[in-house]
């Protein structure tokens, strides 16, 4: 029997994403758009031309990150972009301050709303367990 594996066979089929636009969600929950330039065995990814899409609702805001490296074991989505879909979102974009203090005060509100949960399981003799958060992942 031979024992021929490819080193590159779940990797190989990044390969017709090069140089095409893509959208990457990390397991942080980030979400990165960018043209790809390079991908390895590992599925580690270099992207071109990246921006960091927050989305808030039904707003958004770009944040320009240039050249990005990106973990392949961080990545839970790749997509291609559709280009005519693309100029054609049913979001409105918004400037990167007001996307931000979007997103701030709907973390404000989740952590608000968690306060408020726990402390009405508390009185009814629960325990909530912490969901962990984005930094306790890794």
């Amino acid at each position: 029997m031979s024992n021929n594996i490819n080193p590159l066979a779940g990797t190989a089929h990044l390969l017709d994403e090069l140089d095409k636009k893509l959208m990457v969600l990390l397991r942080d929950g980030r979400t990165l758009i960018g043209y790809l330039r390079c991908v390895d065995q590992f599925a580690n990814l270099v992207l071109h031309k990246t921006i960091e899409r927050i989305h808030v609702g039904r707003e958004y805001g770009d944040i320009p990150r240039g050249i990005f490296i990106v973990r392949g074991e961080n990545v839970v989505l790749l997509g291609e972009i559709d280009k005519d879909k693309e100029d054609n979102l049913p979001l409105r974009e918004v400037s990167v301050d007001d996307i931000l203090d979007a997103q701030r005060r709907e973390q404000d509100a989740k952590i608000e709303q968690q306060k408020l949960l726990s402390k009405s399981l508390k009185e009814r003799g629960l325990n909530l367990l912490a969901d962990l958060g984005h930094d306790d992942m890794f």
